[in-house]
């Protein structure tokens, strides 16, 4: 493909200042994304070009396409063009040493139109040595013998989200155990190592490099935290390292076009909270102006609120929603409150973006001072440990409060949820069904199975078999799914609500 061509209009395009005619030219763009896409997705599945370099060009076409379109709708049909054109190019690549030699130049001619230096490339390099036979053999791969293949996990062994990280683990290492019990993955082991971060991201990259360096892990399962996600998922991208399935719905582990190395189980906070506010819209009648946002003041509760306001514009109803804060990683509400009862006569439905202690603590403050008012919580708020908090309350505090869910019912009887019951009972006796820890388990499901058809087994080949994966039904009552630009295998939500008891009551939430 040529590149030449198109350098000077580029460089006008990928300009950061706002131009009224570039406004006026969405089709410029479209076509420079028909030229641009495939040679980031050739330089993408090449494992000598930095990841870095080729997400740093998708994210200024990203940019011109923002800047070319008008709205939403006009934004979404370009973006879906570029990452057809991205997975066009990586599928024709193959990591082969010429095809990457090309794209290697291409990327860097790329970079040079927009006036940036180049960036220092390593030789290309064979994944595989030929032997004196002619025979094709593969090099030893990190985390991988011939008895086990080791997984690490960064989560929180203490701190205010420890039950949340102790349940997801709980749930990866029931899948792993069923498995191991079955006779593992191609006579493998699995085992799964996790390092503590305390839900601080100041302490997420030591807990990394702990993993990476000293215990050799294949890759990463079931991170926990959003502020977690953001220092991780660079230090696995530049390792080109699978980073599976974290524990949070935030945009920053579902990057459009996605990640090469970044895959996700469970629908985004997007979805869950758009899902909110359509129930409250039209199945609760709840007026637009009645609902304001109840976040913790992070990237985790700023994604929950852009989702919201996204919500409002798709709705044709604006995108000015009330957002009451409280600080991160604390249980302080005490402003919080203070906004509510100033809001109070308008005020009909909170959505809250929250860990459970503070959303259960808020709920507390504000039963008596707002009464009849809706809470509706996401799924991140850890739905086990909400409903122990408030049970402690009584049930006026338990009774109607929401979670969204990205799991189906613990108490229902699906293949999967027996399933998961069954390994729990067997592997960690005593402990209850959680929608956390359920969704550790499917999320391990689900990469087991790849790995199962993978082999022989390295990261490449895995990314792969995942981007290859269409209509999984592992029981759940929905078909999961990935491909080369959808790296996330659910959208489907499920409601759930509290009743009297402290025990979750499914809900219909269209």
């Amino acid at each position: 493909m040529a590149v030449r061509w198109s350098t000077l209009i580029i460089g006008s395009v990928f300009a950061a200042p706002f131009s009224p005619a570039l406004a006026a030219a969405p089709d410029v763009v479209r076509e420079l994304g028909s030229r641009v896409g495939p040679i980031v997705g050739q330089a993408s599945a090449c494992p000598d070009i930095a990841q870095g370099r080729v997400q740093g060009m998708v994210d200024k076409f990203r940019e011109a396409i923002r800047q070319a379109t008008r709205n939403d709708g006009e934004r979404d049909q370009l973006t879906r063009s570029f990452n057809g054109y991205i997975a066009e190019g990586r599928s024709r690549t193959g990591a082969s040493q010429a095809t990457c030699a090309a794209a290697e130049r291409q990327l860097t001619e790329l970079e040079r139109s927009l006036g940036e230096p180049a960036a220092a490339t390593a030789p290309i390099t064979p994944v595989k040595a030929e032997t004196t036979t002619g025979a094709v053999t593969a090099g030893p791969v990190r985390g991988i013998t011939d008895r086990e293949i080791r997984f690490g996990m960064v989560l929180p062994f203490s701190g205010i989200r420890k039950e949340t990280g102790r349940q997801m683990r709980q749930g990866i290492e029931a899948a792993f155990a069923r498995t191991n019990d079955a006779g593992g993955v191609n006579g493998r082991m699995l085992r799964l190592v996790a390092a503590d971060d305390g839900y601080d991201p100041n302490r997420t990259l030591a807990a990394m490099t702990q993993l990476y360096d000293k215990e050799q892990v294949f890759g990463f399962i079931g991170n926990v935290g959003t502020a977690n996600s953001q220092v991780a998922i660079p230090y696995a991208l530049e390792r080109r390292t699978l980073y599976f399935a974290p524990n949070t719905g935030a945009a920053v582990v579902r990057r459009d076009p996605p990640d090469r190395y970044v895959f996700n189980y469970r629908a985004s906070y997007a979805e869950e909270t758009a899902a909110l506010v359509r129930y409250l819209i039209r199945m609760k009648r709840v007026s637009p102006k009645q609902i304001a946002v109840f976040t913790q003041q992070d990237p985790f509760g700023d994604d929950g609120y852009t989702g919201v306001a996204k919500a409002y514009r798709q709705l044709n109803i604006g995108d000015t929603v009330t957002r009451i804060n409280y600080p991160r990683a604390t249980m302080d509400v005490e402003e919080a409150v203070n906004q509510v009862k100033a809001h109070k006569p308008g005020l009909k439905a909170i959505i809250m973006v929250a860990t459970d202690r503070a959303a259960a603590k808020f709920i507390e403050k504000t039963r008596d001072a707002v009464p009849g008012l809706i809470y509706a919580n996401v799924s991140a708020v850890g739905s086990t440990s909400l409903a122990t908090e408030l049970k402690l309350l009584g049930p006026r505090f338990t009774n109607g409060v929401i979670v969204t869910q990205g799991v189906p019912a613990v108490s229902g009887y699906s293949s999967l949820v027996l399933d998961y019951k069954n390994a729990l009972a067997k592997y960690a006796p005593g402990e209850a069904p959680d929608y956390t820890s359920l969704e550790g388990y499917i999320s391990a499901t689900i990469l087991i199975q790849a790995l199962k058809q993978t082999n022989p087994l390295d990261t490449e080949r895995l990314i792969d078999t995942l981007e290859s994966m269409r209509s999984l039904d592992l029981g759940l009552g929905t078909t999961l799914a990935f491909g080369r630009a959808e790296h996330q295998a659910s959208h489907k939500i499920w409601g759930t609500a509290l009743d009297e008891t402290g025990t979750y009551q499914a809900i219909e939430l269209e």
